[in-house]
């Protein structure tokens, strides 16, 4: 069929009669309308019922490799122009490596970068859009030009300067979906022309002819067999590389026979090149027919960073690609923090907390389990995600725990926009059945000796929390004591090792020092082990400090530092100590539970506080920065904030500071 393109009619505007100017590598689909002065460049493609008009607004450039998608509409009024790349004057510009999705709108005067997406029914009109950005469904941009490299959510309303400078930057998973998109539309570019050439199509009719089963699939300048479909690895092991991928991450192989792998002397195999999920797949399946008889892992490389962010083992002795025995996956995440998060706290009576909150950030849960050899090699099997509310997700995780009594058994966190693991929580050991508590009297399971383990009474609740909160984030515990003299020259000393990240083990060594020492100043410290520093100091202990039965009236003051001296920077010696009488304060255990949750994810937290009238018109003013990351300076800046805005709203937000963006708005006090 013909392409319907034709000159300008003459109009007022427009009287030189201009026809559109069509490189010979562009695809125009027939079903679309080209007219007036429209260049197009190479290897632009152009889909079904696209409405392109330069007929009173003109001239139009559409740049190479762009593609114009179904029902997008290309319009410019009369006056007004942009400057183009090239130092012309046009009514619209739009650069190369673009991507109009269907049912968008760009009304002239408009300037749309290179490499930008613009989502479905987005509309951009009188404004600048720079390279590189990012906009989602339903936006719209109007009378501001928006920065390079920004990205505009879904149904945005940017119609000032303010709004377009305070936009976020555009993030490595953001491209990767950008970057899918451009090359399914490369791929339909190659198709469509495929379609209108004899030579070209004519193969292909003939090998679905002789062959309708067959899963070949032939472009014209880029001809594969896809193996995959004869492939039988599990659905998680392509879930996972589908998940590295869309992170940008760069997938290589390693192998080893049994005495290789007992010694862990891998060998590096290829490179699996390509950002598309089949192709990679495709390489995956030679390599592991190469290496039959072989262990074989997938390892996911996040090039900024250049380090290992996974490790899959796809492949081992007497698997075989192609008889349905591929491997489960053994894998080991970093969570962006600095260390693993391969948990191993058991965290009883929080479990239902931390569920919650989860569910509350917006986490999908999933549930995987291992036996004693698996858990040791740590090749855990999923069980499969969980869903509904929090009574149906501790069901599902108890009737896992059921029916694998002799396993280890643990929780996912993942967080589904950044695609990454954000917190793995064990909650059964092999003979331990689980037993957590829900604040809604639901409970998990059956109990465990040793995990529902209570203090003998030295202990505080408030310090036994912190333990959980503590070894949840992967940290350490040790401990140290001091005798009033050495508390004033700050000459402490240490107690005995804690080597164990058990719960019980841990609380167990704290007591004995507690004990030890029952005259002393003793205080708990969290240690980060990858970055060997110290990330908390809490006073658990103080001199005069006396144990009733179970009671206990041990008052800790806890003090936070970013080194590993407590004083302040202003030389004078004195300590930040907290009262760990806050926790029954102001802020209440769900907003508690909500700051641990955002300081363990790696954000950082803000305030905010109206009055009645400033409310009803969203008028936010901001409380003091907080710019500590740890728990107790945290809770004590926002305690400060309730109190000095005692009959005001407040509310808490957590920040990402990679993206530059809130990740969460929570009141924590009305008036």
């Amino acid at each position: 069929m013909a392409v319907r393109t034709k000159a300008a009619p003459p109009t007022p505007w427009s009287r030189d009669l201009a026809e559109p100017k069509i490189d010979s590598s562009a695809y125009v689909h027939s079903f679309s309308r080209l007219i007036g002065d429209v260049r197009v460049g190479a290897n632009v493609f152009i889909a079904p019922g696209s409405s392109i008009r330069a007929d009173e607004g003109t001239p139009f450039y559409i740049g190479e490799n762009t593609n114009i998608q179904d029902g997008v509409v290309i319009h410019g009024l009369e006056k007004g122009r942009v400057t183009g790349d090239d130092s012309k004057e046009y009514s619209v510009w739009i650069g190369k490596n673009t991507c109009i999705t269907h049912m968008a709108l760009i009304h002239g005067p408009a300037y749309v970068g290179d490499e930008c997406f613009i989502g479905f029914r987005s509309t951009v009109f009188n404004a600048k859009v720079g390279d590189g950005c990012i906009v989602m469904m339903h936006a719209l941009i109007q009378d501001v030009e928006i920065p390079p490299g920004k990205y505009i959510p879904s149904g945005a309303v940017i119609t000032n300067q303010q709004q377009a400078d305070r936009l976020p930057e555009v993030q490595d998973s953001d491209r990767a979906f950008e970057h899918h998109v451009v090359q399914i539309n490369e791929a339909l570019l190659a198709g469509y022309k495929c379609a209108e050439e004899s030579a070209c199509i004519n193969p292909i009719r003939s090998a679905v002819t002789d062959s309708p089963s067959s899963s070949q699939k032939i472009a014209k300048d880029n001809s594969y067999i896809n193996s995959v479909g004869n492939m039988s690895l599990s659905t998680d092991i392509r879930t996972q590389l589908k998940s590295l991928l869309a992170q940008g991450c760069t997938i290589t192989t390693e192998h080893a026979n049994k005495r290789r792998f007992k010694t862990k002397s891998w060998l590096t195999g290829g490179t699996l090149s390509g950002s598309r999920e089949n192709q990679v797949m495709s390489q995956l399946g030679s390599i592991l027919q190469e290496h039959q008889g072989e262990y074989v892992k997938l390892v996911g490389v996040d090039p900024k960073a250049k380090r290992r962010v996974a490790e899959i083992i796809v492949q081992r002795p007497g698997d075989s690609p192609r008889n349905g025995k591929v491997a489960t996956s053994s894998t080991s995440y970093s969570n962006g923090n600095g260390f693993a998060s391969n948990v191993k706290s058991g965290l009883n009576g929080d479990i239902s907390g931390q569920i919650s909150s989860l569910l509350a950030q917006g986490c999908n849960i999933g549930i995987e389990h291992a036996n004693k050899r698996r858990f040791k090699t740590k090749s855990w099997l999923t069980a499969g995600q969980v869903s509904g509310s929090l009574n149906q997700v501790m069901s599902q995780v108890t009737a896992i725990a059921n029916q694998n009594p002799q396993d280890y058994v643990r929780i996912i966190g993942v967080d589904p926009s950044a695609k990454r693991r954000v917190a793995e929580i064990i909650v059964q050991r092999p003979g331990e059945g689980i037993s957590t508590s829900s604040s809604n009297g639901s409970s998990l399971g059956r109990s465990k000796s040793s995990s529902s383990y209570s203090s003998n009474g030295s202990l505080s609740a408030e310090a036994i929390q912190e333990v959980r909160s503590l070894l949840s984030a992967g940290y350490k515990i040790g401990t140290e004591h001091a005798n009033k003299r050495r508390f004033k020259t700050k000459s402490w000393q240490s107690c005995a090792p804690i080597e164990s990240t058990r719960e019980s083990d841990v609380i167990s060594a704290l007591e004995a020092c507690l004990a030890e020492h029952a005259g002393d100043y003793v205080r708990m410290i969290g240690i980060d082990k990858a970055a060997k520093r110290r990330i908390s100091e809490t006073i658990i202990q103080r001199p005069g400090d006396r144990q009733k039965g179970a009671k206990t009236t041990t008052a800790s003051a806890s003090s936070y530092t970013n080194g590993s001296s407590s004083s302040s920077g202003n030389g004078s010696g004195r300590t930040h100590g907290y009262s760990n009488e806050f926790s029954n304060k102001h802020l209440s255990d769900e907003a508690l539970q909500q700051v641990r949750s955002l300081l363990s994810a790696g954000y950082k937290i803000g305030t905010e506080h109206a009055n009645k009238r400033r409310f009803k018109t969203k008028s936010w003013s901001t409380c003091s920065p907080i710019d500590s990351r740890h728990e107790l300076d945290v809770v004590a800046a926002l305690e400060a904030c309730l109190v000095e805005h005692a009959g005001e709203y407040v509310r808490m937000f957590g920040i990402d500071p990679t993206a530059k963006r809130r990740v969460s708005e929570t009141i924590i006090q009305r008036p």
